[in-house]
């Protein structure tokens, strides 16, 4: 499979870098070089499918396209640090995000606003030490993007330097297009995000379902302005399950659901969500194990046993 970019015009500026409209649709031509040249070596066979592959590259924009055309779905997560994204990485997890949901599940504020891109270049980073195949994305967090083109080129270049990640995330539509567009001539893979985009909690005024009624038809302008403007995904949060469904058979890259149904062409969670680590979560949130209650277990029996003189036993000493 190989990636054809579509696209002609682009913003002043930026045409020495890269076409304006990116489109990752696919392709069977896989041959590389001229049509005369001999075959190059291909390296060991990847697995076609996305979840549960153990192959020796990265996951690209690429594969994500690929998914789309075989309508196979596929699951993301985020990740903070080094060990969960080797766990989540070694259980076949393709796409990685680096979420500025850090702020609330790292750092303990009770919205993403606070969190900046110095708190999260770090995190990233482990990330993607951790993380052998999957592909990293990265929020940029509020107030890194919004105000310009180079703020947000700059944000950008950040985590794709520091972190090495390879893809960054941004909330908005319309209203963000220039920046989308540069970042996207710049050469860095754009996820973008609408519906409930939790930067902008303030404004809607709490965290509730977004898109219903006019608001639906605007938010599916917004999915295909980005698809034009070169993002490879995007992101729909708290939507209702028919307008997720309307916007994933309207764009040609993937959808990617949280709290918006089943019509996805993929679903993310915050892992603590996912894993019951987080006694509270929303509605759409389901939870796989009670990480909550097995560490609190853990703890306790850990201080009794030191309490009571019983840790360490010779066979956790050193003679």
């Amino acid at each position: 499979m190989a990636v054809v970019l579509v696209g002609s015009s682009v913003p002043s500026g930026y045409a020495t870098v890269a076409p304006r409209d990116w489109r990752y649709t696919v392709s069977s031509d896989v041959s590389a070089s001229t049509p005369n040249s001999p075959a190059q070596p291909q390296g060991p066979a990847q697995p076609t499918a996305l979840y549960g592959g153990q192959g020796t590259r990265r996951v690209t924009v690429r594969d994500i396209a690929a998914a789309k055309g075989r309508h196979e779905k596929w699951p993301m997560l985020t990740a903070y640090d080094a060990l969960s994204a080797r766990v989540f990485d070694e259980a076949g997890i393709p796409v990685l995000l680096v979420g500025d949901s850090a702020a609330m599940v790292v750092y303990g504020y009770d919205s993403t606003i606070p969190v900046t891109v110095d708190d999260l270049v770090p995190l990233a980073a482990a990330v993607v030490r951790g993380a052998k195949r999957a592909m990293v994305v990265a929020d940029l967090p509020f107030g890194s993007y919004q105000a310009s083109v180079p703020e947000a080129l700059a944000s950008a270049t950040r985590f794709m330097k520091e972190a090495n990640v390879q893809a960054i995330k941004v909330e908005g539509g319309r209203r963000i297009l220039p920046q989308v567009e540069a970042m996207v001539a710049a050469g860095i893979p754009v996820m973008g995000h609408l519906g409930l985009t939790p930067q902008s909690v303030n404004a809607f005024g709490g965290y509730r379902v977004q898109g219903r009624g006019e608001d639906g038809e605007r938010l599916l302008a917004d999915a295909k302005a980005l698809e034009a403007a070169g993002a490879f995904s995007v992101v729909l949060e708290c939507v209702p399950d028919e307008l997720a469904r309307r916007v994933t058979a309207a764009l040609s890259v993937p959808t990617i659901g949280i709290g918006a149904g089943e019509g996805t062409d993929a679903q993310v969670l915050v892992w603590q969500d996912m894993a019951g680590l987080t006694p509270h979560t929303a509605k759409f949130v389901k939870k796989y194990a009670d990480l909550y209650s097995v560490l609190g277990d853990a703890a306790r029996e850990y201080a009794e046993e030191v309490v009571a003189g019983t840790f360490p036993t010779p066979e956790y000493s050193y003679r």
